[in-house]
């Protein structure tokens, strides 16, 4: 049975390290911008503010908040974990690049307005993300047993297939 790159993954616990860590971090702000827990605007609030004050187009802006909420679920579960891990890249670029003017540190000593945050942070975050893209969901993930339709998934047979 043949199937796609998107679909395999790796016996290793690097991804699961990856994917975790990112769930982890990810799901809290997500929940802030769509749901207003702790202490977000919610999904209408925060459309307003990305497409108002950051200017991002209405479309990019809802396709943003609904990666934000579903990437770190679809990573917990180690689910779609190549997708969700591409979107969170896609997050991370666009967040970059409204933080990039800022520099490159976080804003530990509050030298910048509040608010304002270098772009290390969304590096960390892309190169976790990359973890996930290259290697699949890894071990300990729903990818991993629906991939055991086949022959077993290795970082091996995943590249030869590519």
């Amino acid at each position: 049975m043949s199937r796609s790159r998107l679909e395999m993954t790796s016996h290793n616990l690097a991804p699961v390290l990856a994917r975790i860590t990112l769930a982890a971090v990810f799901f809290p702000h997500g929940a802030q911008h769509v749901l207003g827990w702790f202490g977000g605007y919610g999904f209408h609030g925060t459309l307003g503010w990305m497409t108002g004050t950051l200017g991002f187009p209405a479309p990019l802006a809802v396709l943003a908040l609904i990666t934000e909420i579903t990437a770190p679920l679809a990573l917990l579960l180690g689910l779609g974990g190549r997708v969700a891990a591409l979107g969170i890249v896609g997050l991370m670029v666009g967040a970059l690049s409204t933080h990039v003017s800022n520099g490159f540190f976080m804003n530990w000593f509050g030298q910048l307005p509040a608010g304002s945050e270098g772009f290390e942070y969304h590096l960390i975050a892309i190169a976790l993300a990359g973890v996930v893209v290259l290697q699949g969901s890894g071990a300990w993930s729903l990818d991993r047993v629906v991939g055991r339709r086949g022959t077993p998934a290795t970082a091996h047979g995943a590249l030869q297939a590519a």
